[in-house]
């Protein structure tokens, strides 16, 4: 095998996951050199995705298995799974829509676990839409580490050298907080210096982005980074881990941004994510750390506001699937390394 095979999953039908998927396979034919790329999902959203981004909607083409594909540039070859959802409305929440993106990263998955795909790039999703649709999970995350059985993982967004992971997601900060326990800081920090090894850097430095403001200051805003980012950290470091910190976050992200950093951990949501999309914009993807195969998706929504509209960029989604077929190939060393430390 030259080339990886990554499955594309399109999301929410309603959103704009079908426009940056057309735009992506067919506006970018240097992406075939690199992956034979297969769209994970509905045809007839395709069709209208291709159709809002003014492309032909004659492109699109069903075929049963991802071994089928071509990977002709100018043609969008999708596993159809489930039922049409032509009917879905652009640009509102829908259940249908909801569930058909369950549906196809479950079917991504399925075909990973075969063989059949060699990593797995998703469009985004809506989560208030999958709830409707009967799927209760905070996002693409959780149902991926679901459907491989996975306990140890995290959510990692990417910009160049810059990997920011993270100890809690999509959970309120009280619940974040609460998340926040020295077995999952510890979890975290040997995930981080897996993939650091694989990469080539097992001493690369790990820092610890402080939970509390000045990273508590010894106490004075709170007792977290005392209590359990700092022993951590401790452990971290009696087994060989380069690990750093805790270190408050205003100083140590500032400081990843200008390259002092690579390898970041920060503690819950908003303190990882906001800075690094003011920074970054559509110069980062997501990478799900963890998994038996790599997953990139986009760093943004569904969109809807735009949806439908043909406006979108797909330069996340582009990014997306370069840095997936980058990785892929390789990625057999950062499972085996994150399943023997975790």
């Amino acid at each position: 095998m030259t080339i990886p095979i990554l499955g594309i999953t399109i999301g929410d039908a309603a959103g704009i996951g079908p426009e940056i998927t057309a735009k992506t396979l067919l506006n970018h034919p240097e992406l075939r050199k690199q992956a034979a790329l297969v769209v994970i999902g509905d045809a007839d959203a395709m069709r209208q995705g291709a159709t809002i981004a003014g492309l032909d909607p004659a492109t699109v083409r069903v075929i049963d298995t991802p071994a089928q594909a071509s990977n002709a540039p100018d043609l969008i070859e999708v596993v159809q799974v489930g039922p049409s959802l032509a009917h879905v409305p652009i640009g509102k929440v829908n259940a249908d829509a909801g569930d058909g993106a369950y549906r196809f990263v479950v079917e991504a998955c399925r075909l990973a676990q075969e063989g059949a795909l060699h990593g797995i790039v998703t469009a985004p999703l809506n989560k208030e839409a999958m709830h409707l649709g009967g799927h209760l999970y905070p996002g693409h995350t959780e149902v991926l580490a679901e459907q491989f059985g996975v306990q140890n993982f995290s959510l990692v967004l990417s910009a160049g050298d810059l990997f920011f992971f993270h100890l809690t997601t999509h959970v309120s900060l009280r619940q974040a907080i609460e998340g926040i326990t020295p077995t999952r800081t510890e979890n975290v920090l040997n995930l981080v210096a897996a993939f650091s090894r694989a990469l080539g850097k097992p001493q690369e430095p790990i820092v610890v982005v402080g939970l509390n403001p000045h990273a508590g200051e010894h106490r004075l805003f709170g007792n977290e980074d005392e209590d359990v980012l700092a022993p951590a950290v401790a452990a971290a470091q009696a087994r060989g881990i380069n690990a750093v910190g805790p270190l408050p976050a205003d100083a140590a992200i500032p400081a990843a941004v200008k390259g002092k950093w690579n390898m970041v951990i920060v503690c819950y949501h908003d303190q990882g994510h906001a800075p690094f999309k003011a920074v970054y914009g559509d110069d980062g993807v997501n990478i799900t750390v963890g998994l038996p195969v790599v997953r990139v998706s986009v760093d943004h929504g569904t969109a809807f506001d735009i949806a439908g509209k043909g406006i979108a960029r797909e330069a996340s989604l582009v990014l997306a699937a370069e840095r997936a077929a980058a990785l892929s190939l390789g990625w057999g060393d950062v499972w085996e390394a994150a399943k023997r430390d975790a």
